[in-house]
Order: structure tokens, then C-alpha cells, then sequence
């Protein structure tokens, strides 16, 4: 292994002006004194030499009181037995080297007269680091220019000493060389800086740094291009041993891209329809008919866009895709700059930027969205085993919470300290502008209002530099209370400068309630009309609705398990536990799925799909997010699945004909909304018992609205064990009611379709049976040909 060290820093100055042949200052590029072992200097100059290469001068001063050297001194190469004598009274010397301009270190020993050799004041030869320069403290992370100099730059408040370590083109074993860098030229404040001529023959980088990275290199949080994430040497440090997992940088560019003509769709935020999915799991089994090296990666999503495109979806939310630990999922990354890499083909860093780039370009010629989750609190480093793979080894004090927080036994990033709100600041902006992304889910959200010793702040200095940075504030940006550390999932007041939307917990649980016949009547319409309790001060279109998510009980096993440990889950399985083909529970079970998809798609606010919602899947009623597995694409092909799928698509299509209600940015106006219980009697909001209301929707028409929005709206919802009656207020005149949605028929009879031309009138003042567990939607419209 090749080593440049660079001399202590207590030996650094400025070379006096040197007699010839010595190099001069002005000439040289990089400037070393060291110490001797007999108390005297010795001085190095660098320069680039005539027609490439290098010149190094080394001149050997007189010191005033020093011991005066006899007989003259002699230069020898390191592990040469050649010597050059230094010459004059003031000893110096010139050497050329035809050198490639790549770093290396030229080691020499001096002897005098009598033989003795000199040594630094280490005892150790003379190291001269060549090709190598102080560098710049930005941008931070490695820094390429067209003719091959490189630059690096690394915050590290703590660290005593920084080393940088390059790899050979494979990577992994001993650094082919190791550059240690003084803190008085390679330090600028808290950042730590060098930068190379060349990095040619070199493949890869890390840093060595702090008390513990000094045994094992550390991952560059700024990298682009990284390796594999492989198992290296614990570390053990005053009785404490540290495992690691080692990753290095690569000194390659990223993969170069051209966009050609990619437009972002920029939808309006009430215009979403969401699909969440996690990149392996959606096409990784084989049922997806893909190519093992495409099923699971970014192209297997690509290649499923016809699918979003059926069931009406234009926005799709990934499973957070930065490098992950995979033993602990995808909710605990170690790096916030690279797409992982097991999501591509052939499973390497610089293939997954590609991979990816292709997967947005394509989604977006197709008019589709695509939202990250993000995950920012925390890390997979420094959790109960001690993990360190990055940021924890380099800066654990500036970049983490040191003060344990009640009640949560993780490490906790400090997000709104300076530089950890940089680093995420970055990432984002690097998302946004190199691969196009549309918007961000930030996972864990509670969290990124702590501060310093973990308290909560009301202006958090991140979430207000997110609302209005300028790339950032044009994207979506969605706050999400869900936990990976604890699995808790609690609604909180998140500050939003009306810019941040948030995932709407209350409603996945007020929905479940109602449908098991366990809420108030008063709180499914709260969530009907978009959470004014929640979003009163920005509207219903910053509420992301969902009833299932990728944690927790999948859609099909909210109605088919409700057993003591799935309490929370507020699931209900229709009368019998887990499988079953009782023909009256499976029945339940299909209204309950009809009901939970129709209150989603027609409550105010964005749906949200759960990956596998379209299609029964099943983790086996387990609430676990580890227990989730691949989405079986064969159910496609079955009568349920279609009729699921069918009916998905109809109300997507529903929401956007009917946008003047569906898709707002304001709340409806209390003049437009009635509330009803059976026969037009008013509901009863605080009886316990009642679990029958309609809702009355009034369209807000003008001289210019089209003909196909005109109609009022009358939807029913009945979680009861019996059927209930309901009255429909008279229609305009010369208008009829149609029926549109009821979810106790069977198929194709339950919803409308344009080739379904079974729809159902009824006249003002009409009764209509909604049966036990349904839900019903009728539509007031004058010319029933165009209607069809």
C-alpha cells in the first residue's frame, strides 16, 4: 500500500526564499518544511516541470544556534542506494520527474558527511506528497473537471484528522494509496478538503476520520456513485466494539443522461390519483411476466405503466429508493444521494441512475407524477448494534441528536441543525433537478420538527426552507407521521406555511370505524368532506386520504381478520376468522372492499392506493411490514380482481368528471351540503348507535358550466346490519336521479359504465333501499342520451 503523509502540522510554513537551484515559491505549487530529528528544517518545493512531470526542490537552510552539518549532505531515494549530493553553503538540490500527473509521494532520506542519516523529528524518511493541492472546502463530495483533476470535500467538525483512502479499480482489500490531510492547508473551517491532478487508475474512495473511522474507510455522504455495502472489521475503541459495513464512493462521473423532451406533468395537487408501491415487491414475483434481470427494478415499474394507467392513477409514490440497508428495509438508508442499487439490472450504483432516469422519463411521457418517500430522521448507522457506515463515523455529534429523547430508543438525526438541514437540502435539490422527481413523502415527519436536545420547535428552520426554496417549493411535498423506528402513526399539527400537505391519518382510522359500526356518524363526514379539523387553514386538496397502507393490515385483510393482536388495526373480518368460503361472510367482505375504495375516491382530498389494494392482496393478516410479499400479477386475471380494478378506474374517472366537487383547493360551501338520515329525518351525530347518513352535494353551477357537472350529488353510506331508507330530495326540474354506485349489487350491476346502460332512475322524493354494509351514489341529470 502506498502512503502520502503529509508532514505535521506543527512543521508547516512558508519556504524562504531559496538560493539556486532551489525552486522558488512563486514556481512552486505546493510548498513543505519539515522538521528535522537534529532540530534543524529541511524545505520542499513542487512544481510542474517543462513538457510534463515534476520538479521537486530540496534545500536544507542554516538555523541560527542550529549544529552546523560538515562535509556536505547527500539526498537517497527511499529504497535506492543512489544518492544526490545537495550543494553551497545554503545545501540544495533539483529533481525531475517524468511522471504521469496522477498523486504519488516521493520519500527520501538525507545523510551528511560522516554518514549519519537525518530523519523528520518522527524518526520517519522524508514523504513529499506530489500531485496533490490544498483543494477547495466547495461543493462538498467529490468534484470532477473535464481534464481529469479531482476534488474532495468533507464536513467533519470532530474529526482530529482526516485521511483520504483510493482504491483500485476493483475496489475493496488495502487503499492502493492514502492521503493524509494537514488541517493548516486542508481545512477550511469544518470542512476538510483536497484535490489530485488525476485520478487515473484509481476506481473508488472513502474517508478515514474520527476515533473510530480511523480503523476502516467511511462512506462520502456527498458520493453520487458508491459500491456495494459489504461486511468490514468491528472496530474496538476503549472496551467498545462498533460493527461496520464499509462503502466507497466511486471516482467515476455519474452516467450521463439526455432527457430529450421530458416534460413534468406539474398536475395540480387536487388532480392526484396516488399509487404507493415499493419497487421490488410490485413486479419481483414471476407472475409479472417480466425478465428476472427487469422483474423488481426500476424498469419493472416502467414496464407496468399501463396498469397505473387503467385504474386512473397519474401519480406513483416509491418505497423510499436510496441506498438501504437490506437486512433492515428499505425505511433505514445509509446514503441520501444514489438510487439503490439492487433496482437495477445488473445491480451496480451507475446502472440504477440510469435505470431510474429512464423509469421517470418514461412515466412522465405518459403523464404520470413520481413522489419519493424520503426518510431523513434517521439512518440504518448507529442503532443498538453501532452501526457505522457513513455520517456516524465522520460526525456523530454535528449530524445526530446526542441526548436520548423520551420515549424513543433510536439515533435521531438533528435535521435542523445547519448542516444536517444542508445535507437534506441537497439531496432534495439533487432529486428534483438530475432526476426530474416530482415530489417527496417525508417518512417519520414528527420528527423533523425536534431541535437540537430533541424538543419540539414551531418554526422548524428545514420545513420552512423546504416550503420556499426555490426548486423545492414547486414540488409536492407531503408530511408523513408514520414511524418505521416504533411503528406509530399519529396525526400531530405539523407546521405547513400552507405549502405542506400531509398523509391524513385520521382518516384511514375514522373510515374503519365507521365501517365496523363503531364511530360517530359525525366523524365519517368530517372526513367526507376533507378534514376541515385538520386542513381548515389550507383545504381539502393538502389531505392524502388512504385506508390501507404498506404497514399495517393489507385491504383485503382489514375484512378478513380482527383477531386481539390486530386491535389497532380497527379491522373487522365479516364474521369469521382469516380464509373462509361461507358464502354470506365473502359476500360482506366484497361490500367492505366496494365501501372502503368508493369512501376514498369520493371523500374531498387525494387518494391514496396501497400497492395490491386493486388486486386482494395478502400479507396473511399480518400487520407487519416485514411479512409483505410480492404483488402476485395472476389475480389480474380473475372476476374479483377486474371487477375491483374496473371499478377503481370508474371512480377515478368519476373524480374528473366531477372535479367541481371531487377535486378542490377550497372546502365546499356549507350553503352547499345538507346531511340526512333515513327518509330526509335528520342524523343523529351523537348517537352512538346511528350508523345511516346521506349526504347532499348541491353542484355550484353558472351560465358556463358544462352539462355533464350540473347535477347534484346524494350519496348514502350504511354500515348497519340492516338495510336503511333513504329519501332522495326532489331533482330540478325536468331532472332525474341516477343511480350510479351501489355496492350490495352484484356485477356488473353495482357501479356505471358507458357500456353499461342498466341505470337505475328515480324520482324526487322516491325511496331507495340502501342494504346492511353498502354504500350508494346517485347523480341529478336533465338529458339522460347524453348522460349515456
Amino acid at each position: 500500500m502506498a502512503s502520502l503523509l503529509a508532514p505535521p502540522a506543527s512543521t508547516r510554513g512558508i519556504l524562504p526564499p531559496p538560493r539556486r537551484p532551489a525552486l522558488t515559491p512563486r514556481a512552486a505549487r505546493s510548498c513543505y518544511r519539515f522538521r528535522t530529528d537534529d532540530d534543524g528544517v529541511v524545505d520542499v518545493a513542487v512544481a510542474a516541470g517543462e513538457g510534463g512531470g515534476y520538479t521537486v526542490g530540496v534545500e536544507v537552510p542554516p538555523l541560527p544556534g542550529a549544529r552546523r552539518r560538515e562535509g556536505g549532505l547527500l539526498l537517497r531515494p527511499a529504497g535506492s542506494a543512489e544518492a544526490v549530493p545537495l550543494d553551497g553553503a545554503c545545501p540544495a538540490v533539483e529533481l525531475s520527474f517524468r511522471a504521469p500527473p496522477a498523486p504519488f509521494s516521493l520519500s527520501f532520506l538525507l545523510t551528511d558527511g560522516e554518514g549519519a542519516e537525518i530523519r523528520t523529528h518522527r524518526r520517519t524518511p522524508f514523504r513529499v506528497p506530489i500531485g496533490v493541492g490544498p483543494g477547495s472546502p466547495a461543493p462538498l463530495g467529490l468534484s470532477l473537471s473535464e481534464g481529469g483533476a479531482a476534488n474532495f470535500a468533507l464536513y467533519s467538525r470532530s474529526a482530529k484528522g482526516v485521511v483520504l483512502c483510493l482504491y483500485g479499480g476493483g475496489g475493496g482489500g488495502k487503499p492502493a494509496l492514502e492521503i493524509e490531510l494537514d488541517p493548516y492547508v486542508n481545512r477550511t473551517g469544518n470542512v476538510w478538503h483536497v484535490s489530485l491532478e488525476s485520478v487515473e487508475g484509481y476506481g473508488s474512495y472513502g474517508f478515514r476520520c474520527g476515533l473510530f473511522g480511523m480503523g476502516y474507510p467511511l462512506l462520502d455522504p456527498y458520493a453520487k456513485v458508491i459500491g456495494d455495502l459489504v461486511a468490514a472489521n468491528s472496530v474496538h475503541v476503549k472496551g467498545i466494539t462498533a460493527p461496520s459495513m464499509s462503502c466507497l464512493g466511486s471516482l467515476a462521473n455519474p452516467p450521463s443522461y439526455s432527457w430529450g423532451r421530458d416534460e413534468q406533468p406539474r398536475l395540480p395537487l387536487e388532480k392526484l390519483v396516488v399509487y404507493r408501491a415499493n419497487v421490488a415487491l410490485f413486479t419481483k414475483d414471476k407472475s409479472s411476466g417480466l425478465l428476472d434481470n427487469v422483474a423488481g427494478t426500476f424498469s419493472g415499474v416502467a414496464a407496468k405503466i399501463q396498469h397505473f394507467r387503467s385504474l386512473g392513477v397519474n401519480a406513483v409514490l416509491l418505497e423510499p429508493v436510496f441506498q438501504f440497508d437490506q437486512v433492515k428495509g428499505p425505511y433505514f438508508p445509509y446514503h441520501f444521494f444514489s438510487p439503490m442499487a439492487s433496482y437495477s439490472g445488473d445491480g451496480c450504483s451507475a446502472s440504477a441512475i440510469t435505470a431510474m432516469k429512464d423509469m421517470v422519463k418514461a412515466m412522465h411521457r405518459n403523464g404520470i407524477e413520481v413522489l419519493l418517500e424520503v426518510v431523513f430522521t434517521h439512518t440504518a448507522e448507529g442503532e443498538a448494534d453501532g452501526q457505522m457506515i457513513s455520517i456516524s463515523g465522520i460526525d456523530n455529534s454535528s449530524y445526530y441528536i446526542t441526548d436520548e429523547i423520551a420515549g424513543c430508543k433510536s439515533v435521531i438525526l438533528n435535521c435542523n441543525s445547519p448542516v444536517t438541514q444542508n445535507l437534506i437540502l441537497d439531496s432534495l435539490r439533487h432529486w428534483v433537478i438530475d432526476f426530474h422527481v416530482d415530489g417527496f413523502c417525508f417518512i417519520n415527519a414528527p420528527f423533523l420538527v425536534r431541535g437540537p436536545r430533541g424538543e419540539y420547535l414551531s418554526r422548524p428552520p428545514l420545513l420552512e426552507s423546504i416550503a420556499f426554496d426555490p426548486v423545492l417549493s414547486k414540488t409536492k411535498i407531503i408530511a408523513d407521521p408514520w414511524s418505521p423506528l416504533d411503528i406509530s402513526n399519529v396525526q400531530f399539527p405539523f407546521p405547513h406555511w400552507k405549502r405542506w400537505s400531509e398523509m391524513n391519518t385520521r382518516f384511514s382510522i375514522d373510515v374503519r370505524n365507521f365501517l365496523k359500526g363503531e364511530a360517530l356518524i359525525g366523524a365519517l363526514a368530517t372526513r367526507l368532506c376533507g378534514s376541515g379539523d385538520l386542513f381548515s387553514n389550507r383545504g381539502p386538496a393538502f389531505s392524502f386520504n388512504y385506508v390501507s397502507r404498506n404497514s399495517g393490515l393489507t385491504l383485503v385483510d382489514l375484512v378478513s381478520f380482527s383477531n386481539g393482536d390486530l386491535a389497532s388495526e380497527s379491522s373487522w373480518n365479516c364474521g369469521e376468522e382469516g380464509p373462509s368460503e361461507d358464502s354470506v361472510v365473502l359476500q360482506k367482505r366484497l361490500r367492505q372492499i366496494r365501501n372502503f375504495i368508493f369512501i376514498l375516491f369520493v371523500s374531498l382530498g387525494i387518494p391514496v392506493l396501497n400497492m395490491g389494494d386493486e388486486c386482494g392482496h395478502s400479507s396473511a393478516g399480518s400487520a407487519s411490514y416485514k411479512d409483505r410479499v410480492p404483488l402476485n400479477w395472476k389475480a389480474l386475471k380473475t372476476s374479483f380482481v377486474k371487477e375491483v380494478t374496473g371499478f377503481i378506474s370508474f371512480l377515478a374517472a368519476l373524480r374528473s368528471r366531477r372535479g367541481d366537487i371531487f377535486q378542490r383547493r377550497e372546502f365546499l360551501k356549507l350553503e352547499n351540503i345538507s346531511w340526512h338520515g333515513n327518509n330526509l329525518s335528520e342524523p343523529r351525530w351523537e348517537d352512538p348507535t346511528s350508523k345511516f347518513l346521506c349526504m347532499h352535494i348541491i353542484a355550484e353551477n353558472d351560465v358556463n358550466t358544462p352539462e355533464l357537472t350540473k347535477g347534484n350529488l346524494y350519496i348514502c353510506f350504511n354500515a348497519n346490519e340492516e338495510p336503511a331508507s333513504a329519501t332522495l330530495p326532489a331533482p330540478a326540474e325536468g331532472s332525474v336521479w341516477l343511480r350510479l354506485v351501489d355496492t350490495s349489487l352484484a356485477l356488473p350491476g353495482f357501479f356505471t359504465t358507458e357500456s353499461n346502460l342498466k341505470v337505475h332512475k328515480v324520482l324526487g322524493y322516491s325511496s331507495y333501499e340502501v342494504k346492511a354494509h353498502s354504500c350508494v351514489l346517485f347523480e341529478s341529470k336533465r338529458d339522460l342520451p347524453q348522460f349515456l
